[in-house]
């Protein structure tokens, strides 16, 4: 099993590495203060305008669209396989905007790659297109309120033929992205046939944020913040779409929703790891700067403790994804789900045990505005639940280990 990187993504890395070093980590504080100013003028969701100049500079330099390994060889941006874009991944989960820099931010990122993969002639000139030039953004609309959204066949929102239409109508939440300005298009994500098997009832359609019918109701935060883009609560009240809008096959959604969350879910534990490795770093640094009782706090036992957990951890997890990227890249991603599954519990729960190390040693600094730790903490444990709950993908990995001895087994 090889884990090494190509030379194409050998380079690749190095570009991104010098990039950042060049331009995001430079950058962190302006992109700060312009979101302060946003927040304070009553635009938390709108677009600081250094975003506009990095993702120039990124293009520029041929970093753009890393994460799309079988795009159209004419589309733009560079394609590496899911070994090469783990490493290049975790570099840019170091810093939070980052991934938006480069064009690799979810959810934009798995609503190309289904677009790509199921979408007509006429729907990738219109949305793919400019996706992938970074001109538009996107959201996608599965999550609903009234039901448990982990089983994707809970979704209630109805979709009904009408003639050569689709009506739509149902209340959707925590769809991230939605109130940004840039946002123009949703992928929802309803039932087409509700008397049809469990599995074949929904389907996924193309709507634009600004059509009739469509409403965002409000802003959601998480654990207190209001993160750019947002994750609000949009209504569809009896929305009317061209069924040409309709994405793949009536009765796909389902099937779609997994293909969409299984690249998905790698990349979220890619980045992961950067954010951990940026955890420990602010955690040694701060232990470095500080002293209690006499001592320099870098000097205590216990603090050299969780140094070393956390490299052990850290590292036993990028093994981990790394595999897990090297099965998709050889044997499918339907093959490796076991696997997807696996990581994306594996890893928020190691970022968490980092960065919550790294709040202690900083104190209350590290509950505060005045680090990053807080905001990492809030994303990492929104993790746990986003792109399926630890319990579900726990139950998935039971199950398929339990067939192993038992092939018979069903649940009670």
């Amino acid at each position: 099993m090889n884990l090494e990187q190509s030379d194409q993504g050998r380079q690749l890395l190095e570009d991104v590495k010098s990039f950042m070093e060049d331009h995001i980590y430079p950058n962190e504080a302006q992109y700060d203060t312009e979101m302060r100013e946003l927040t304070e003028a009553g635009d938390p969701h709108g677009y600081p305008p250094i975003m506009d100049k990095l993702k120039a500079q990124a293009r520029e330099r041929g970093l753009w669209n890393m994460f799309l390994p079988h795009l159209d060889p004419d589309a733009p941006g560079t394609k590496l396989s899911n070994v090469d874009y783990a490493y290049v991944a975790e570099e840019l989960g170091r810093v939070g905007f980052s991934s938006e820099v480069f064009n690799c931010s979810a959810p934009d990122t798995g609503n190309m790659e289904l677009i790509n993969l199921y979408g007509t002639e006429e729907q990738k000139e219109r949305w793919l297109a400019p996706l992938l030039d970074g001109e538009i953004r996107s959201a996608f609309a599965m999550t609903e309120p009234r039901v448990a959204s982990s089983d994707a066949s809970n979704i209630e929102t109805q979709m009904v033929r009408d003639g050569d239409d689709y009506v739509i109508n149902g209340l959707k939440w925590m769809i991230s992205g939605a109130m940004a300005e840039r946002c123009k298009v949703l992928v929802v994500m309803g039932k087409t046939d509700p008397s049809a098997s469990r599995h074949l009832q929904q389907s996924m359609i193309l709507v634009p944020k600004d059509h009739p019918g469509v409403k965002v109701v409000r802003s959601i935060t998480v654990f207190g913040y209001e993160d750019r883009g947002g994750h609000p609560e949009v209504e569809f009240d009896d929305c009317r779409v061209p069924t040409n809008w309709l994405l793949g096959e009536e009765g796909g959604g389902f099937a779609m929703s997994q293909a969409r969350l299984g690249p998905g879910r790698i990349h979220h534990c890619m980045r992961t790891i950067g954010v951990a490795e940026r955890a420990l770093t602010l955690m040694v640094q701060r232990a470095g700067q500080r002293t209690t009782f006499g001592r320099d706090v870098i000097q205590q036992g216990l603090i050299q403790d969780w140094i070393a957990e956390s490299r052990i951890e850290i590292d036993m997890l990028r093994t981990y994804v790394l595999r897990c990227a090297y099965m998709m890249d050889t044997v499918g991603n339907k093959a490796a789900a076991t696997d997807i599954s696996g990581i994306k519990v594996a890893a928020p729960n190691v970022a968490l045990k980092v960065i919550d190390r790294a709040i202690q040693v900083h104190g209350a600094a590290g509950v505060s505005q005045d680090t990053k730790l807080a905001n990492m903490y809030a994303h990492m444990r929104t993790l746990r639940i986003a792109d399926g709950p630890d319990e579900v993908h726990k139950m998935t990995i039971a199950r398929r280990e339990i067939k192993k001895h038992y092939p018979d087994f069903r649940m009670g």
